[in-house]
């Protein structure tokens, strides 16, 4: 039961993560690895998110 509880924390923690490199993509005024420092996602993921708010 820890094991699911840990894996719920993780995915809320990342959707989080997620809304805010949104956020943070709209406003647009910092660069991709910015905002994956501060949001402690990879530049990748950053670029990935971006791409899929124009698609």
């Amino acid at each position: 039961m820890c094991k699911v509880m840990e894996d719920m924390r993780d995915e809320t923690a990342r959707a989080k993560a997620v809304a805010v490199a949104r956020n943070l993509l709209a406003i647009g005024k910092l660069t991709y690895e910015e905002i994956a420092r501060s949001v402690d996602l990879t530049v990748e993921e950053v670029k990935a998110l971006d791409s899929s708010k124009t698609a």
